[in-house]
């Protein structure tokens, strides 16, 4: 299939970075209505999330389907039945689920198996909008390619530049990275994006908003003629019609929701702090119920993060924390001490809203109401997974 759509169109009224006077720029407050943290959970367990449909009714590959069924993976979820099929056929899509519902495993099947087929020739590249979600995607390959002689490499800021070439001087079927390192990489000739055959933003929402648009329209131009264009997210922005359309050819579009409700898995409350009550205390309170084993808690500023950590830790409540000011080893051995239970309680600016997949995440606070709706939505769901029932709260001053 031959997508002659190359370009994407950009806002045109984007600030030209470097303009922003800091002292300038006020401190928002998040105008959200409170009532849109409260929502109690309608539990469906693994119904509207796992099928009837098996993996082996795909006709997949025998080592790959070998390697599905070793991840325990046995019936497909609802949106990699939606998606798999076609994206096998070589369609373009724009498909929209909620999080931990198997999205990734949706794009990375049928590009392995297209991979298989000719893997001298191809090339896929996936651009996430954070370090983790990138990191994240290579772990799943690999798992899924286990002695397929298929390779893929990450491509990330934090991380030194130098050894990159050193990757990229074997084949790669699969590349994984960031908008702004993907670029630098390219702009030294080390890596030549004309030989991509499939590209794949995930979490799109993100990668086509104003912090990351006009690099990938740089990334776009530089792929020029591709072969397929998949865009993946938990959440759509109907302003963002123009930049998608401009991105895909004759798509398929997969919406297994809305993109802009909440998981009903998740158990959803408020804490009003009173006028003069120290929200820290209330939040250690909180700590006092063994029920909260495994949280994330979102904070809108790195300051905060930092400070509410030690505070936590001070406590004795084990407590790491990760967000942009963190170099990469740091947040990488944060979040795997989170996943081991090391840690109680990771403490995170955004920056982990997309992209940390950790099992049985048992709630998520927002210390601070977020900015918008759709934070809200990538924040919690970073637990109630799967299928599974999670809790957020979240504190209303």
């Amino acid at each position: 299939m031959n997508n002659t759509r190359k370009n994407i169109a950009t806002p045109t009224t984007a600030p030209r970075s470097g303009n922003v006077d800091r002292r300038q720029v006020k401190k928002k407050e998040s105008t959200l209505d409170p009532r849109l943290f409260e929502k109690r959970a309608k539990p469906s367990g693994q119904q509207g999330f796992r099928t009837e449909k098996s993996f082996e009714d795909l006709h997949l590959t025998p080592k790959l389907l070998r390697n599905i069924l070793d991840k325990g993976y046995q019936t497909l979820t609802t949106i990699q039945e939606q998606s798999i099929l076609p994206l096998l056929d070589g369609r373009d899509m724009m498909a929209i689920s909620k999080t931990g519902s198997g999205k990734t495993a949706a794009f990375l099947i049928p590009i392995i198996e297209h991979a298989l087929k000719d893997p001298r020739n191809f090339t896929a590249l996936v651009v996430t909008p954070t370090r983790e979600l990138a990191l994240q995607i290579e772990e799943e390959f690999k798992s899924l390619t286990t002695g397929l002689q298929l390779y893929s490499a990450t491509f990330i800021g934090g991380t030194n530049i130098n050894s990159d070439p050193d990757k990229l001087s074997r084949k790669l079927q699969v590349i994984v990275g960031t908008p702004g390192r993907l670029l630098d990489l390219s702009d030294r000739k080390v890596l030549d994006l004309r030989k991509v055959n499939t590209l794949v933003l995930d979490e799109f929402d993100r990668m086509l908003d104003m912090g990351f648009v006009h690099d990938v329209n740089k990334l776009v131009n530089r792929i020029g003629h591709r072969d397929q264009t998949l865009l993946f997210s938990a959440t759509l922005d109907p302003a963002q019609k123009r930049l998608i359309d401009g991105l895909l050819h004759n798509p398929v579009e997969v919406k297994v929701d809305n993109g802009s409700g909440t998981n009903e898995n998740i158990e959803q409350q408020t804490i009003h702090v009173p006028e003069g009550q120290d929200k820290f205390e209330l939040l250690a309170e909180l700590f006092n119920n063994p029920e909260l084993d495994k949280v994330i808690l979102f904070t809108e500023t790195k300051r905060l993060a930092d400070r509410l950590a030690k505070k936590l830790n001070q406590s004795g409540i084990k407590a790491g924390q990760i967000h942009g000011d963190k170099s990469q080893n740091f947040r990488n051995r944060m979040i795997e001490e989170f996943k081991s239970g090391t840690i109680r309680v990771l403490v995170a600016t955004d920056v982990a809203a997309r992209g940390i997949d950790v099992a049985d995440v048992s709630h998520v606070i927002n210390y601070q109401r977020p900015m918008t709706m759709d934070a809200y939505i990538h924040r919690i769901g970073r637990t109630g997974r799967a299928g599974k029932i999670g809790h957020a709260i979240t504190f209303v001053n």
